[in-house]
């Protein structure tokens, strides 16, 4: 067992939110109960993998994308309040960490994307340091990332494959980091990884030569919650759950 302020300062002290500007609040989003036994982690605090937690008898929740963002409208109505009850009303405790989670180097989204496909960034690029690169390695061509993608994440990526040169160096971010692409390209990238695509990474691939590949949202962010998680259980002496809610996207 962990009181819910042992758990909020080793958190606040792994992930170190203070150094992010972020798009909404990073930490305890909502108050339960004062000790934690079990922790349930997952991607999205959606209402699905709340009440799964609640029947996992957990006592917090951890998760990359939390209830609340810059510009939401803020009134507890409909969905959010919803979700919202359904925490308040059982007493587990909800924690967020979006863009900290995605940066840590060893429990984050991008460093356990990383070790999902065999890669192992050298270098950083891009606004907050928060994109990777590093050696192809074993996944020197396309055909080979492609593949490495397919099978580790379970679903094809959209592809654009620039002009098909031998992979030297791969550049990733996951999420909805498409507006990466540049800074990828800017740091030597021979290929870029990341959730999604917009219409104009299309174009920069086939004009740059470099490949870009959308992996999915959701499937390249659903490491880096139970990593922290289970670094947070074996820390503390608490119980860990990963609890994986389908999406498509």
């Amino acid at each position: 067992m962990a009181t819910r302020a042992e758990v909020e300062g080793f958190l606040q002290q792994l992930l170190t939110p203070e150094r992010f500007k972020d798009y909404g609040p990073n930490g305890l989003q909502v108050e339960g109960r004062g000790e934690i036994r079990k922790v349930v982690s997952g991607v999205t605090a959606s209402l699905a993998l709340i009440n799964a937690a609640i029947e996992a008898e957990a006592d917090m929740v951890l998760v990359h994308h939390g209830l609340f963002w810059r510009g939401q409208d803020g009134r507890l109505t409909g969905w959010l309040k919803a979700r919202v009850e359904r925490l308040m009303v059982t007493g587990v405790n909800l924690f967020a960490y979006h863009l900290p989670l995605d940066a840590h180097p060893l429990f984050g989204n991008n460093a356990r994307l990383g070790a999902e496909l065999g890669l192992e960034a050298d270098a950083r690029f891009g606004e907050q340091d928060l994109g990777f690169i590093g050696p192809a390695g074993g996944l020197a061509s396309l055909s080979a990332l492609q593949a490495s993608v397919q099978h580790r994440l379970q679903r094809a990526p959209v592809l654009a494959p620039g002009d098909g040169r031998p992979l030297r160096r791969i550049a990733w971010c996951t999420g909805g980091a498409q507006g990466y692409f540049e800074a990828a390209i800017a740091a030597g990238a021979d290929a870029f990884l990341t959730g999604e695509i917009s219409e104009p990474q299309a174009h920069l691939a086939r004009e740059t030569g470099v490949a870009f590949l959308a992996c999915g949202h959701h499937a390249t962010e659903r490491y880096g919650a139970p990593a922290v998680a289970a670094h947070l259980a074996a820390s503390l002496g608490l119980a860990h759950q990963f609890i994986e809610i389908d999406n498509p996207a």
